[in-house]
């Protein structure tokens, strides 16, 4: 079965990090972006931050830039989101997705494919 494996979710504290994975199980991420999105109850999901795997840029919501990374790990077959200064704002579900139809990296609905999603809580 295709599909993408979110992990290394969970509750923090206000400044702490996490970094969440997101693994293609049965599936090779493709020279294309690959997101991370996030989304709260009653809101629309957003784009936090994309790689283009192939070509290498990497695009960040204002509300992430400098304090979240994303990065391509291509022998794990991976794409990683390592989260700095986690501020309660940050708090929602997160969802990793791949296989967009357009370059428009961080719009959600031009993907395809989507993990499950994982929750990351942080308390003030």
């Amino acid at each position: 079965r295709v599909q993408l494996v979110e992990s290394g979710g969970g509750s923090v504290q206000a400044g702490g990090s996490l970094t969440l994975s997101c693994v293609g199980s049965g599936y090779i991420f493709k020279e294309n972006c690959v997101g991370w999105f996030r989304q709260v109850p009653g809101k629309e999901r957003e784009g936090v931050a994309a790689v283009h795997i192939g070509w290498g840029p990497t695009y960040y919501s204002d509300s992430v830039k400098g304090r979240f990374t994303i990065s391509h790990d291509r022998a794990g077959n991976s794409v990683n989101l390592e989260m700095n200064n986690l501020t309660s704002e940050d708090t929602g579900m997160y969802y990793c997705a791949a296989d967009p139809n357009t370059l428009r990296c961080l719009t959600a609905r031009e993907y395809n494919r989507w993990g499950q999603g994982i929750q990351v809580s942080v308390s003030s």
